[in-house]
């Protein structure tokens, strides 16, 4: 025990005396800042709805209102309510339709599925996001599929709640965003909710949906509030009908937008601070569009935003290359308004790292989206 210890004082040290580790330079559009600009979103209040307690809001109301609801995942028991606390309080108040479950997320949706073949709704979490490719094959080749294989005579009505995302120092299996190794199945629904939507709403309706729905948390909205009109006083806001809207946010009072900016998830909340320097700082209006539903896409709102503005600059937190900013950018030139600047941000094609330094080396943020904004408009 002795020598055990001397070896981790001694590691200690030696982290303690390490300077900041340093990114290679792979090739990206983007490099480090070499300052970090005004933040304009420091204040948080704390007597609001968060986006968590909206969530867990939903989950009781669903299992308060339909007995075919029943949540499955690793952990998720009280008193500890799963990792991030978003089923906390529910197998207190409905112990039989709260199942706790084995370290297999292939047999959790397996057995999700087997549920919803027999008319049940399930509503199943996996404890970090990372591990939907354990569950790959159980919803690619069984629940997206079973509808069209059986004519029809079957549904797989079941939701794969997934916390996704980096900037908490999990490190490179812990904090990826993974959506878009799934967004291109067919029959495979995936939302992701935002602080301006109600994710309350957003998950209800995915639990109502007959088809399977993929909804795509990212760790870091858990304790954002949800936005009131004071907090967008700067914005005119319009949303798109349905039970997955898109949103449009144009700033007020202004007759001309020089760049729309499309996102979702929490890098709506990284947009909205560059928008805001943007404005502030170089008199630049942007227009940002905030998708719920990933896919299948539904882009109108994006088009009708590009027609005023002629550039286009998307924002996602996976990996760059072949990502969702990638299919945006495609069916923009495909079946979009003509003449259209396009650039992409994404994380660099690293794994996440757990120092703090070079995981905000590899991640989207709030100064490269303004230098990516500037670039695109050659100031």
């Amino acid at each position: 025990e002795a020598e055990i210890d001397a070896i981790i004082d001694d590691s200690f040290t030696r982290a303690g005396e390490d300077g900041f580790p340093v990114l290679p330079s792979p090739s990206s559009p983007v490099s480090a800042p070499t300052a970090q600009p005004k933040n304009w979103n420091t204040a948080q209040p704390n007597n609001r709805i968060t986006v968590l307690e909206s969530i867990n809001s939903a989950l009781h109301v669903a299992l308060e209102t339909d007995r075919r609801v029943y949540v499955l995942g690793e952990d998720i028991l009280d008193p500890y309510g799963g990792a991030f606390k978003v089923t906390r309080g529910l197998s207190t108040r409905f112990p039989e339709r709260v199942l706790t479950t084995p370290i297999s997320e292939a047999a959790i949706l397996g057995i999700c599925n087997g549920m919803a073949l027999r008319g049940l709704r399930p509503v199943a979490e996996v404890m970090f996001g990372d591990f939907v490719t354990l569950m790959a094959d159980q919803l690619i080749n069984h629940a997206a599929k079973f509808r069209w294989m059986y004519n029809d005579q079957v549904r797989v009505p079941l939701v794969l709640r997934l916390p996704m995302g980096g900037r908490r120092g999990y490190g490179p299996t812990h904090s990826q965003s993974l959506e878009k190794h799934l967004l291109g199945a067919p029959g495979l629904r995936t939302v992701a909710p935002n602080s301006l939507g109600s994710p309350s709403d957003l998950l209800l309706s995915a639990i109502a949906d007959d088809d399977p729905v993929l909804f795509v948390e990212h760790k870091l909205l858990y304790t954002r509030p949800i936005l009131e009109a004071k907090d967008l006083l700067d914005w005119e806001i319009a949303k798109t009908d349905g039970p997955y809207p898109t949103f449009t946010l144009r700033a007020s009072n202004i007759e001309a937008s020089s760049i729309t900016i499309a996102t979702y998830g929490y890098n709506f909340e990284l947009a909205r601070e560059a928008a805001r320097e943007l404005m502030y700082e170089y008199e630049i209006f942007s227009e940002i569009i905030l998708f719920s539903q990933l896919s299948p896409f539904e882009l109108s709102p994006l088009f009708d935003s590009l027609r005023r503005t002629g550039r286009l600059l998307t924002i996602e937190e996976g990996a760059q290359t072949l990502g969702w900013g990638a299919e945006i950018a495609a069916r923009t030139a495909e079946q979009g308004p003509g003449g259209v600047r396009i650039q992409r941000l994404g994380a660099l094609d690293l794994p996440i790292a757990n120092a703090k330094s070079l995981e905000d080396d590899i991640l989207p943020s709030h100064p490269k989206i303004v230098q990516v904004a500037l670039n695109l408009l050659g100031k």
